[in-house]
């Protein structure tokens, strides 16, 4: 089993090493990581030829891709990477996200080694980390037992970088470029969709195999991330539906304090 990580970077020096560092440090052979840059001018690049340098000389089985040039956001150089992704299963770990063991891909393969059909989507919990990659907390959302495309009503039950998409849905499903900060979410939820229409499972690992890091795009442009993800869960589940949800979230805040 292939897994491919796609990693998507601009001007992410700061943070990128990590990323990079924690897919090479894998024990798992079967990987390929596929870096798209959006022509970065701050290092970055230095960086990823270090760490593509370092990874030939590791001999560990590992094949690292490399494209840098402009592109038009984050989810335009996502769907670059589904076009050149190969292998089993995709997982996008951005700069500054980091698998958090030496044995994560192993374990994620091994779970599912004698499972068939494969899952369509592979997914796990995930811990949140500060801008220099230490532990704060568990993510406050964790996946059901028994995840669905409808579990999504309930919010992002899953965080992006803990969903490994099989391929062949991947690829079939590119990020909607109509949203600027969550068509994450979109593509999710659509890839869930497909699985759900053909009979094809969803598989929990039961293990958290992803540290994410808080501050994110999401985060710097809160109001207007907000605004998407309700225009997508609009779109999914119904305009009357998503805005009796969004009531009970306000009033679950509200009481909680």
């Amino acid at each position: 089993m292939t897994l491919s990580y796609v990693t998507i970077t601009f001007n992410a020096a700061a943070v990128l090493r990590r990323t990079l560092d924690s897919v090479l440090r894998q024990d798992y052979p079967d990987i390929l990581h596929l870096i798209i840059d959006g022509a970065s001018t701050d290092g970055t690049l230095d960086i990823i030829n270090d760490y593509v340098a370092r990874s030939n000389a590791a001999d560990n089985g590992h094949r690292v891709q490399v494209i840098s040039e402009p592109d038009k956001g984050i989810y335009d150089a996502m769907n670059k990477g589904l076009r050149s992704v190969t292998g089993d299963y995709v997982c996008f770990l951005n700069a500054g996200d980091f698998l958090p063991a030496c044995d994560t891909a192993s374990r994620i393969a091994a779970a599912v080694e004698s499972v068939s059909p494969l899952p369509a989507v592979l997914y796990g919990d995930t811990d949140i980390v500060d801008g220099e990659g230490r532990f704060l907390r568990h993510r406050r959302l964790s996946p059901p037992e028994q995840l669905s495309w409808k579990s999504f009503r309930q919010g992002m039950l899953v965080c992006h970088q803990a969903f490994y998409a099989r391929t062949d849905f991947a690829i079939a499903t590119p990020y909607d470029m109509q949203y600027r900060y969550s068509a994450d979410i979109d593509w999710c939820i659509r890839i869930m969709k497909a699985a759900d229409k053909e009979g094809v499972p969803l598989y929990n690992l039961h293990q958290v195999v992803a540290n994410y890091t808080e501050e994110g795009q999401t985060t710097l442009h809160h109001r207007e991330s907000l605004w998407e993800r309700y225009r997508v869960m609009e779109h999914h589940f119904g305009r009357v539906q998503t805005f009796l949800l969004h009531c009970w979230f306000v009033l679950r805040a509200v009481t909680k304090y």
